[in-house]
């Protein structure tokens, strides 16, 4: 919370919310980023213009911002080890949940499905947990 800064992160929020609003109107599509991405690799069996656009929208959007505010420097304190199993376990809990917290949190809980609260507050609740153990018991 040392760096919290209200104006972008309501900036942020508002575009993402933009974004989801969009891609359901426009396509009637849930933006849920794991099921984007899925259909990216092979066997392509639901690869489109649209999930492919919406993904390099994503990437450009982050370099576009890079070069109007410049590149936030970030560090990890976590080795490449624990990073890879993090990433597993995430790519894991998605595919549990039926689904990410781009679809669940953003775009449910905004639907009032009750599946994506409850999948929602699991994976806050998961986080919360992971965190203190982590740093509060193994140190």
């Amino acid at each position: 919370m040392e760096n919290f800064t209200p104006l972008s992160a309501f900036i942020g929020g508002a575009l993402i919310g933009l974004s989801a609003a969009l891609l359901l109107l426009i396509k009637g599509r849930i933006a849920g980023i794991t099921g984007i991405m899925d259909s990216m690799v092979p066997p392509y069996e639901r690869a489109s213009f649209w999930r492919g656009a919406f993904i390099i929208g994503l990437i450009l959007g982050v370099l576009l911002y890079s070069l109007m505010a410049g590149a936030p420097t970030i560090t990890v304190e976590a080795s490449d080890g624990m990073l890879i199993i993090a990433g597993l376990l995430v790519g894991f809990g998605a595919n549990l949940g039926s689904g990410c917290t781009s679809g669940h949190g953003i775009c449910g809980i905004a639907l009032f499905s009750t599946r994506s609260i409850i999948a929602t507050a699991t994976f806050m609740a998961s986080g919360f947990l992971t965190v203190f153990v982590i740093h509060h018991l193994l140190g």
